[in-house]
């Protein structure tokens, strides 16, 4: 039951047979008993909840009609993919930014050297052995040079010499890429090599609280929003950076700039995803993907070109401020409707509905008669006065499932970044050339991604995430195990499929986690689980700042993270072919798949077998009668008015009571 335009009365329309739906409607008068009222409140409910159901189903309702994945929505994933080529080209120029030389030492200080010693008389290479000790196994000394006494005449082995650090600075080799970075730039060597790790810690820390914050900021704001906010902030930063003068203002600017490139990268994955059909949206993740693996495979040729970090931090500021063109021409990037209409957005959502469908091709007016316009449906659906609610990831801990998958993504998420650093390890031991384990880890994520386009779709999310995690754990134990009995090329290859799987458990966690969470919670929660990724990156800094001398426990602790994840991803649901869930009660009511396939006929009980009653009553119908007696009524000109007498009665007020009992009887009736 509903009331309907400016009337009095209410419009009563129950759930009978669909023989019952052919009648008109009964009008009841404005002086309806108590009762009588209630009952409509509990009408007024039951289409609420049908109404409820048509909201949440957009997949079936709302997406065909504004043409499916047509050619508009295919034009706005294109434009949404350029986002991920700019986050990861400021990403991994970090690498660049903190590469230490290959090779350096301390510029030689003629003061610690005897008044009697003449330059003149020795070679360079003689000048630099007699300066600079010599350390075997790894050549000149880095951080020391020899003071000799001040009266000798003796340059010998065999004089007493001191050892002192550098007191003029230091002399690199030509740094990999770069000729000048971070690291030459302010003398991050020696005494002052822990600032290296710490600057990666805390950028990722920037990383997890853009991830966390700006993430829920999708979920308030809208995506679109979200991403403009993101992507203008991180530019400005990212000019700002070019002109850094200390190593505290770097690691600011830095530190905040990845706090805002970690908007960007979840509003744009998050926007891609909810434009898709299930058969398309693996494929254009993972496209994606293939633009991140294109900008670390042209970012050494970029620092080669660029040669000081000032100009290879404005090569990769460029990007970013090519993509603030998306505040001017908003049909490339525009809001998400899905988010809109899960969000009870309903003016948005129809502008948005009408333009996606003008773009398509599809003609999607608000006709008179509802039975063919989407519109007409989401008026009914919602109602006039409908008030858009917002969400946060805070509305988790009122729930079980969402909380539990989201946990478990952010688990496997944090054990595939943090483990590869076991494997790349084993890299450098095999080659140091820092171009060989660079290109070796590019190469693979590329293969990650084509091994997932190849098996997700057919195998199932759920069993490929299963196989990577325990491909991943086998290799780290193997590798754990056995390094020391097994030949350099068999760790080299346990290394490389480690790496290659740990890779594709990170990527498809990522975008399990983005299929099974709801749209009204969707950046909150790919935020969370992004920033345990984050958690993961940053421990390989922290072996770092340790000087590796906690390795062996992190891969102990890593590896039995990744045997104990293949027993929680049992515990995830399927998503293969199925629509994203919108509300939160939809993420709730996905259940894992069993483990194993039982009989059909198991729990089969012929003596309690009932047979359900067929009904020809459709929801839909129904909506669509709600919505054209709305219609009808709210009109001027109608064939029929319902007009009170101006009489006065010609029954007495006992005959008068005794016919609202009697219509109250009907009600009741037709109630039950």
């Amino acid at each position: 039951m509903s009331q309907v335009g400016h009337q009095s009365p209410c419009l009563l329309i129950l759930d009978p047979p669909a023989s019952t739906l052919l009648r008109p409607p009964r009008v009841l008068p404005a002086a309806a008993p108590p009762s009588v009222r209630t009952y409509c409140a509990v009408a007024t409910g039951t289409s609420a909840t049908a109404n409820t159901r048509l909201q949440m189903d957009y997949e079936a309702k709302v997406f065909p009609h504004t043409g499916g994945y047509g050619r508009y929505n295919r034009l706005v994933v294109v434009f949404s993919w350029f986002p991920s080529f700019a986050v990861m080209l400021n990403l991994f120029s970090d690498v660049f930014y903190t590469l230490i030389p290959d090779s350096y030492h301390c510029k030689p200080d003629p003061q610690l050297l005897p008044s009697a010693f003449l330059l003149s008389n020795v070679s360079t290479q003689e000048y630099i052995r007699l300066t600079i000790p010599w350390v075997n196994g790894t050549g000149l000394s880095h951080c020391e040079l020899f003071k000799y006494p001040p009266n000798t005449s003796d340059f010998t082995d065999n004089v007493p010499r001191e050892r002192v650090p550098c007191t003029k600075g230091w002399e690199y080799s030509c740094s990999t890429g770069l000729r000048s970075n971070f690291v030459t730039e302010w003398n991050l060597v020696c005494n002052d090599y822990w600032k290296i790790p710490v600057q990666h810690i805390c950028i990722m820390t920037g990383w997890i609280l853009g991830y966390i914050f700006l993430g829920m900021l999708c979920d308030w704001l809208g995506r679109r929003q979200g991403f403009l906010l993101s992507i203008s902030v991180s530019s400005l930063l990212g000019v700002a950076v070019c002109f850094s003068n200390s190593p505290v203002v770097f690691l600011l600017l830095r530190l905040s700039q990845g706090a805002t490139l970690a908007g960007v990268f979840v509003s744009s994955y998050i926007a891609r995803l909810e434009l898709c059909d299930p058969p398309h949206r693996l494929m254009v993740a993972m496209v994606s993907g293939f633009f991140s693996v294109l900008a670390e495979l042209l970012l050494p040729g970029v620092a080669v070109l660029c040669r000081d970090w000032p100009v290879l931090q404005a090569v990769t500021t460029l990007p970013l401020l090519l993509l603030l063109s998306y505040w001017c021409c908003a049909s490339v990037f525009p809001e998400s409707p899905r988010w809109l209409l899960a969000t009870a957005q309903i003016p948005q959502v129809k502008r948005s509905l009408q333009e996606f469908s003008i773009r398509n091709g599809v003609c999607l007016r608000d006709e008179i008669n509802p039975d063919e316009t989407l519109l007409s449906e989401i008026d009914s659906a919602y109602g006039e006065d409908c008030q858009p609610r917002y969400y946060s990831v805070l509305e988790l801990r009122r729930t079980r499932v969402i909380w539990k998958n989201c946990l478990i993504l952010s688990f496997t998420l944090f054990i595939g970044t943090g483990i590869q650093y076991c494997f790349t390890r084993n890299l450098h031991s095999y080659s140091t050339n820092f171009y060989f384990s660079y290109f070796l880890r590019v190469v693979t994520g590329a293969l990650a991604c084509i091994f997932i386009c190849l098996s997700v779709n057919r195998f199932g999310r759920r069993g490929m995430l299963l196989l990577s995690a325990i491909i991943t754990g086998l290799s780290s134990l193997l590798l754990l195990a056995l390094t020391q009995y097994l030949h350099g090329g068999l760790v080299l290859v346990l290394s490389v499929v480690g790496l290659l799987f740990s890779q594709a458990l990170a990527m498809l966690s990522v975008f399990f986690a983005c299929e099974v969470m709801p749209t009204v919670v969707r950046g909150g929660c790919l935020g969370l689980v992004l920033a345990a990724g984050c958690v993961g990156m940053a421990a390989s800094s922290v072996m770092e700042l340790q000087n590796n001398g906690g390795y062996f426990l992190h891969h102990v602790i890593f590896a039995s993270f990744a045997v104990l994840s293949i027993l929680c991803i049992m515990l995830l649901p399927e998503s293969k072919r199925k629509p994203l869930p919108d509300s939160l009660k939809e993420g709730e009511s996905q259940r894992r798949p069993p483990l194993f396939l039982s009989r059909p006929d198991r729990d089969n009980l012929p003596l309690l077998c009932t047979r359900s009653s067929s009904s020809e009553y459709n929801p839909d119908n129904y909506s669509r009668l709600v919505s054209a007696t709305r219609r009808m009524l709210a009109k001027d000109t109608l064939p029929y008015k319902i007009a009170v007498p101006t009489h006065s009665p010609l029954l007495s007020d006992s005959e008068t009571l005794e016919q609202e009992n009697e219509t109250e009887r009907e009600v009741i009736s037709q109630l039950c």
